[in-house]
C-alpha cells in the first residue's frame, strides 16, 4: 500500500540524505538521525503519518483503490 508519490518521494529522500549527513559532516550532532524517518518512507512509498491523516501523493496509486 502506497501512499507517497510523484515529486513527494524523490523530496523525502534527499532531506533524508542531507540530514543523515550532517551526522558527519557540519555540526556532526545525531540529531541528523531524524533524517532516516524521510529517508524511509520516501524509499519505501509509504508514510504512517499519511495513512493516519488520510492523505495520499501517489497519483497513480489512489486510482487502483
Amino acid at each position: 500500500m502506497l501512499n507517497v508519490g510523484g515529486i513527494d518521494r524523490p523530496i523525502r529522500i534527499i532531506i533524508g540524505l542531507i540530514l543523515i549527513s550532517l551526522v558527519f559532516i557540519g555540526p556532526q550532532t545525531p540529531w541528523g538521525w531524524v533524517g532516516l524517518i524521510p529517508l524511509f518512507t520516501g524509499a519505501l512509498g509509504f508514510c504512517p503519518l499519511y495513512k493516519i491523516l488520510g492523505l495520499n501523493s501517489c497519483s497513480s496509486c489512489a486510482a487502483k483503490e
